[in-house]
């Protein structure tokens, strides 16, 4: 018996309907399939990576054939939707290469998989040896229905020579874009009016607040756009997709809190058996050590200074925090450097300047705080120390505070939360103005990453990192199930906006991570 799955707002009066956590795989053969009031001839996608089928830390033709605008044209081919046609790269591996005047130049890695597991842990290992075949240089022919540009933003999308591979060097093209622009001078926003398209899906402004929150809000890497010049660029680009007077869907922007890739290392990772490399025993003795070289005279310092929660002395019973930089906390360097030279001990003494110079911000990792999935890496990598500092202090993230670029502190996540609703509101705004459908991307990924998940067809889904089966494993984009997860949160919101009833997919059709 052949099945599909129809959105409940466009069969509610014939179908059950579950709670927000579920969907459902329900016999419904008999329903005639139409397009209602939309038109799905020419379907285009604007986006970035999440649309372009971005995954594992690459984009790659698995992934590619599995972005959720390829499983929305498919359903849209059901009701006279034309074909759909994505600028594939050159093989499974990912990673792109640039031509340049000096010689080749690899600028993107190719996709991450699964080597083994040590103690329960993924090994993660690069495609290929991390060699990839994929010439930036080599300009594809189009037109593409799916323009979805990995790390573009809102702004990215209205900026001509986007596409332009000699500014690719300079950071004003995108060397994903530079395989397919139509020609080095356009837009990503011009290629999509060229082609005239009767319909259109739109999920950009992610890397407008993401690529800051995984550099550790760091500003010196990423920056984060501003709201007013968000909505400004939104509104910009907006008015551009409504000069066709295609018929669309535009969705919302996801927490930072709920992808894996900053919510999967603890803020307390630092047990005796992790500081010992497995062995408690060497792991106690690196604990009572550092406890009389750093952490027991700078917490009885700044108990004095009425700082004493900063930094407490490590436990060889329960879990420790990281130890990092706060650049919100009040500098007290000259206060502990002060204290050191006062107190007699000789060790302190001769490490008095040190300690003001690199604890004076330092304190331990707190709930609120967020560890980025990149960082586990540089837990307890040796540090350079000026000499006669002893190489004990040198461990990252253990008696070294971690830089700002490896910590997101909860100052930092209310920051970044906070331009994010912002974000929303206008994406929203926008949708209403409009009369787009839209979709609620932030809250379905609000389910995914709660403790029940979401569920189909018996399977179930969350934002676990590795076993959750939606997301991939660079923890930011999805799988092919968690793409069809979104896939039809799109189908829900054009069938209720719409009058159509294009079927959704089963989610459980398509791939997640594989294991070794």
């Amino acid at each position: 018996m052949k099945k599909i799955i129809i959105s409940t707002l466009a069969v509610s009066a014939l179908l059950f309907t579950t709670s927000c956590e579920t969907d459902f795989d329900t016999d419904v053969k008999d329903i005639q399939v139409t397009k209602g009031d939309a038109d799905f001839s020419r379907y285009v996608s604007l986006g970035n990576s999440l649309t372009s089928g971005y995954r594992d830390g690459a984009l790659y033709i698995d992934g590619q054939n599995e972005s959720y605008p390829s499983m929305i044209a498919l359903q849209m081919k059901l009701v006279g939707g034309g074909d759909f046609k994505q600028p594939l790269m050159a093989d499974n591996n990912g990673g792109l290469i640039l031509n340049t005047l000096v010689g080749p130049m690899q600028i993107a890695n190719t996709k991450l998989y699964i080597n083994s597991f040590i103690d329960g842990a993924p090994d993660l290992k690069f495609a290929n040896n991390n060699t990839a075949t994929t010439l930036t240089n080599t300009v594809l022919a189009g037109p593409f229905n799916n323009l979805g540009v990995p790390g573009a933003k809102v702004a990215h999308l209205l900026a001509d020579g986007y596409g332009n591979v000699l500014n690719v060097a300079a950071k004003t093209a995108n060397p994903y874009f530079v395989r397919f622009a139509s020609e080095p001078t356009t837009s990503v926003i011009k290629d999509f009016k060229k082609q005239n398209p009767t319909f259109f899906s739109l999920w950009i402004g992610n890397n407008d607040a993401l690529l800051y929150a995984l550099a550790g809000a760091d500003s010196s890497a990423e920056t984060l756009t501003p709201p007013a010049q968000f909505t400004q660029y939104y509104n910009a680009l907006i008015n551009e997709i409504a000069s066709t007077n295609a018929k669309g869907v535009i969705a919302n922007i996801p927490s930072v809190t709920s992808i894996p890739a900053l919510t999967t290392i603890p803020v307390n990772p630092l047990t005796a058996s992790v500081l010992g490399g497995g062995n408690v025993t060497a792991g106690n003795a690196t604990i009572d050590a550092l406890n009389a070289q750093l952490y027991g005279p700078l917490n009885q310092i700044l108990t004095a200074l009425g700082a004493g929660d900063r930094i407490k002395p490590l436990s060889k019973t329960d879990a420790n925090p990281l130890l990092i930089k706060d650049e919100s906390l009040t500098p007290l360097g000259a206060q502990i450097t002060a204290a050191a030279t006062a107190s007699g001990n000789p060790t302190l003494m001769a490490l008095a300047a040190y300690l003001g110079a690199t604890y004076g911000q330092a304190r331990q990792a707190k709930a609120g705080d967020l560890v980025p999935l990149t960082t586990k890496a540089e837990i307890g990598k040796p540090e350079t120390l000026p000499p006669g500092i002893p190489a004990s202090l040198g461990a990252r993230g253990v008696a070294y505070p971690f830089a700002d670029k490896y910590i997101l502190t909860g100052t930092e996540v209310t920051e970044i939360s906070t331009a994010i609703n912002a974000y929303n509101v206008a994406i929203q705004a926008a949708a209403t103005a409009k009369g787009y459908a839209f979709v609620d991307a932030n809250k379905k990924m609000t389910e995914l990453s709660s403790q029940s998940g979401i569920s189909f067809d018996g399977v179930r889904y969350t934002a676990k990192f590795v076993t959750g089966g939606a997301f991939s494993l660079d923890g930011v984009h999805l799988t092919g199930r968690g793409y069809a997860v979104i896939a039809n949160e799109f189908i829900k919101s054009i069938n209720g906006t719409y009058r159509s009833n294009l079927p959704q997919v089963d989610p459980n059709k398509y791939s997640g991570i594989k294991f070794p």
